[in-house]
């Protein structure tokens, strides 16, 4: 059973940078696809795939609206993903969850749906 663990939230204002970590148990173990997600607060609102990463073969897959300033690695000794987050504004105010699933032969999804294990989620925060 993999378990996943976020860090790194926090708040920032326009134009910072933050890296949220992704702690997955068996990363070493067996191949995943593993994805960051936001849901901005508020009723209503959907969880919104940023991006994605296939384990094993390493290939990165990015939503539009993070293409440019987010990027996404991973570290497998440590068994880390991480999403490093560059010129944040403040409607990237949102929780932020990394998610878990079997691994796919191509790009991992970007569909929330799609992953059926997940983190508690850390709080980042953008103000003007």
């Amino acid at each position: 059973q993999v378990q996943l663990s976020e860090s790194g939230g926090g708040s920032v204002h326009t134009g910072g940078s933050l890296r949220l970590s992704c702690e997955v148990s068996s990363l070493t173990n067996s191949p995943l696809c593993v994805g960051w997600f936001r849901q901005a607060p508020g009723p209503g609102q959907a969880r919104l795939g940023l991006a994605t990463i296939s384990t094993h073969n390493g290939k990165e897959n990015y939503a539009a609206s993070g293409e440019g300033r987010f990027t996404i690695s991973q570290d497998n000794a440590k068994n880390m993903v991480y999403l490093q987050m560059d010129n944040l504004i403040p409607t990237d105010t949102a929780m932020y969850y990394c998610a878990a699933n079997a691994p796919t032969w191509g790009y991992c999804p970007l569909g929330y749906y799609e992953y059926g294990t997940w983190g508690q989620g850390t709080q980042v925060t953008v103000s003007s």
